[in-house]
This record gives C-alpha cells, sequence and structure tokens, in this order.
C-alpha cells in the first residue's frame, strides 16, 4: 500500500528532475485517487511563456482530462511545496479531498520564489494595491449573472 510519504517522495523527485532538465522551476505535483497516481504536472512557465503553467495547475488539468470531470472529489493532490495563491484557488475549485506537501512557503521564498507581494495584496482595499484596479459599475453589470439563473442547460458547479 501507497502513503502519503511514498506519493510526497516521488512528488519531490519529479521536481528536482524538472529543474535537472531545464523545464521549468523546482514543483511538481501529483494527484492520486484511490492509491493509483491519475496525473502529475511539473513547472513549465519559462519553457512555456505562461505564467500559469505552475505544477498543481497543470496538474488539475490533467486529471480532470483524464477522469472526464472538472472535480476532483476523493482524489489527493500532492505537491513539492505548498501552493501558492492562484494554485490554492484552483485546488478549491477542483475540490480534492486532501493537500499534502513537502517545502512551505518560507522554504520557497528563500530559494527565489517569494508570493508574500500576493498574500499581503489580497489584503489591501482595491484602491491601494500595487496593480492600478479599476471597477466600473455599468448598470448592466449582472446581466450575466441574470443569464446564469435564467439559463436552464446550465451545470452548476
Amino acid at each position: 500500500m501507497t502513503n502519503d510519504l511514498d506519493f510526497i517522495k516521488k512528488t519531490i523527485q519529479l521536481a528536482d528532475e524538472n529543474v535537472q532538465n531545464g523545464h521549468g522551476g523546482p514543483f511538481a505535483a501529483i494527484i492520486v485517487k484511490e492509491g493509483k497516481i491519475i496525473a502529475t504536472g511539473v513547472n513549465s512557465v519559462t519553457s512555456e511563456l505562461d505564467p500559469t503553467a505552475h505544477a498543481e495547475i497543470k496538474a488539475i488539468r490533467n486529471a480532470c482530462k483524464a477522469l472526464n470531470t472538472y472535480q476532483l472529489n476523493d482524489c489527493i493532490i500532492y505537491s513539492s511545496c505548498e501552493p501558492c495563491p492562484m494554485c490554492l484557488g484552483a485546488i478549491y475549485w477542483s475540490r480534492p479531498k486532501k493537500i499534502v506537501f513537502a517545502a512551505n512557503k518560507t522554504d520557497a521564498a528563500n530559494a527565489g520564489f517569494d508570493d508574500s507581494l500576493i498574500y499581503d495584496q489580497l489584503n489591501l482595499p482595491i484602491a491601494e494595491r500595487k496593480i492600478e484596479t479599476v471597477e466600473i459599475a455599468l448598470e448592466n453589470k449582472n446581466q450575466p449573472f441574470l443569464s446564469w439563473t435564467n439559463f436552464n442547460s446550465k451545470i452548476d458547479y
């Protein structure tokens, strides 16, 4: 029987291999269901020129395709490092039953992957954030939500 320790060791190995082969940053993720690896993902931000190509995001996409669903119920996500805010959001949207990680966000920051700016920005009022953010409250701003509410063929998620 494979356990959390076995899967997290495999995840760290994948992250290290990702660095060694020059594919991307030192991050990997594995998604497991019923003791079997469903999907993996490694960071490929620099090789794909995609700031969203984080290991967890890629693993979630791969797992959803493999399972033919948009939710990862009863799955466990193993990550070589504590998920960043973007990945954590994606993980919560995918609804796994558990997250297991090895290195934490302080370890990542010490290696040059510091997400503290994002965490800090989330706590600021919109007008005080580093990137100028503008809300334009048009009269019909809620029309897409109204359409969704009235759409008979919607798939709730």
